[in-house]
């Protein structure tokens, strides 16, 4: 009977779009509900959402995603919740929203240098992560050395996914994936450590932190309110949730050691499973989701954003096309590779290397289009998801296949680009809302409903595609990585005229 069926609930929170997403025991996508959300930058550098949208956009997606199902919500057994990693989500004392810094903000960018000059190897030593602009505890940080007012108003220290399951259980709470992968819990033993927080200036932040859970574990059910503002049953299950990186790992089917798990989407993700963290500071950051379980990552802003930019900002300027990103595809079916194209570096929002790094084409000549400026912005999203790579195995994390997953693994083109460049075979999963269906599968391990992560990934996830090597490809876009790779060390440190306020 239909209403005997059990349904899980994946939220996925990134920077710009909140879906929530249903899906049943073999993790079949049963409906979906997306909005989009409005970031503000009230100056330079400063990337903020108001927490009061989010969480309407939130009601009306689950209460959207319910409607499209026609279910009845008691049938959702569990909820769980995958946010954007790093950023500031503050509560008053009150427990009322105070502030949200996105993970593209870059306000901290000299306060995270000095402390990485200063005290970077001993914060490593401890969290395994050096500072950085966007990390939570920077901004924290910097919060506390130019908004001291506001800083004294705090009250909860939160990540993007943290203030939805507040919101939903009223409960102040986060996950051990989101707060190692902020660089605020002490690795391997995944737990707050007080002389951590003194490196980073932030001694007297101890009781801002929230309680920290296991990501399955149960933080517990939808109240009263918040089931009035979202259409969910009172008393459903939500777990503590995940780093969405990780939870898009799991819902492309990624979850043992030594696999490689690619996300193209607003960062470049590239990540290894490990039963052990690598101990290396070129490597941006590891993060732990259970015992032996960790991910080492090196990543950065600087993926399908350039996309995303480069059609709002030109193809879709006017209205002129229907389909921008089609059209953006279909220029590159018609712009053959050549070794004289142009290069692009994808650093609108700076990048891992240095904040103040931009954006660019170079080598443009008269002869090139519009094809051949796309297929420059594709290789260059690329080449940057390479040299990521490149840092992990230099760190001695090695792999043989990767999946790839985020809006990029949709295109026609990146994934057997991607096989290509690294010479590896790339798998696509079915699933396109990984980051929800990973939050989903770790509610239906939380629950009971499987017994560990490999069992639930057995049952509810699939690959679509997979894509081998060109030989010849492979030989070509070594070439062209060379040569994008010498142009990168050479325009570093360039970030062109700036305003003194940044």
């Amino acid at each position: 009977m239909a209403d005997q069926e059990k349904y899980l609930l994946g939220l996925d929170a990134g920077n710009t779009v909140i879906k929530a997403v249903l899906f049943d025991l073999h993790g079949k996508q049963i409906a979906l509900c997306a909005l989009d959300g409005q970031s503000s930058t009230p100056q330079p550098g400063h990337v903020e959402r108001d927490l009061d949208e989010l969480w309407d956009n939130a009601q009306s997606a689950i209460r959207g995603c319910i409607d499209r199902a026609g279910i009845d919500a008691a049938q959702i057994i569990a909820i769980g919740c995958a946010g954007h990693g790093n950023g500031l989500y503050l509560l008053d004392q009150d427990q009322a929203p105070l502030l949200g810094i996105q993970s593209l903000d870059t306000r901290a960018a000299e306060l995270a240098q000095a402390l990485d000059a200063q005290v970077g190897q001993d914060l490593h030593d401890i969290c395994l992560q050096r500072p950085w602009p966007a990390q939570t505890p920077s901004l924290l940080a910097w919060v506390k050395q130019h908004q001291p007012e506001l800083y004294a108003r705090a009250g909860t220290v939160l990540l993007c996914k943290d203030f939805l399951s507040y919101q939903l259980t009223g409960r102040r709470v986060s996950d051990l994936s989101d707060m190692s992968g902020c660089g605020l819990a002490q690795l391997p033993e995944g737990r707050y450590d007080d002389g951590l927080l003194a490196l980073y200036g932030l001694a007297d932040a101890r009781d801002k932190l929230p309680e920290l859970l296991d990501p399955a574990a149960t933080v517990g059910g939808v109240t009263a309110t918040a089931a009035q503002a979202t259409g969910l049953a009172p008393g459903t299950p939500v777990i503590a949730g995940y780093f969405d990186v990780i939870a898009s790992a799991l819902g492309s089917g990624v979850v043992s050691a030594g696999e490689a798990s690619i996300i193209v989407g607003t960062w470049s993700i590239n990540q290894v499973f490990s039963t052990t963290p690598v101990q290396d500071d070129s490597v941006f950051m590891v993060a732990g989701f259970g015992p032996g379980r960790f991910v080492n990552i090196d990543s950065s802003a600087t993926s399908a954003a350039n996309l995303e930019w480069y059609v709002r900002t030109f193809v879709e300027r006017g209205g002129h096309h229907e389909d921008p990103f089609g059209y953006c595809n279909a220029c590159l079916d018609q712009t053959p590779p050549g070794l004289d194209d142009p290069f692009f570096h994808p650093f609108l929002y700076g990048s891992r290397l240095a904040a103040q790094e931009r954006a660019g084409f170079f080598g443009l000549a008269g002869w090139h289009g519009e094809g051949h400026m796309l297929r420059a912005l594709f290789e260059g999203v690329m080449f940057e998801h390479k040299r990521h790579i490149a840092v992990l195995e230099a760190a001695g994390v090695s792999f043989e296949r990767a999946t790839l997953s985020g809006g990029g693994a949709r295109s026609p083109h990146w994934p057997q680009m991607f096989a290509d460049c690294l010479g590896v075979p790339i798998t696509v999963a079915e699933a396109q809302e990984t980051g929800a269906l990973g939050a989903a599968i770790g509610a239906a391990v939380g629950l009971g409903e499987f017994a560990d992560y490999e069992q639930a990934l057995a049952a509810m996830t699939r690959s679509a595609n997979g894509f081998s090597p060109d030989p010849q490809m492979q030989e070509f876009y070594a070439r062209r990585y060379a040569a994008w790779l010498d142009l990168r060390h050479r325009m570093q440190g360039f970030g062109g005229a700036r305003d003194d306020t940044e």
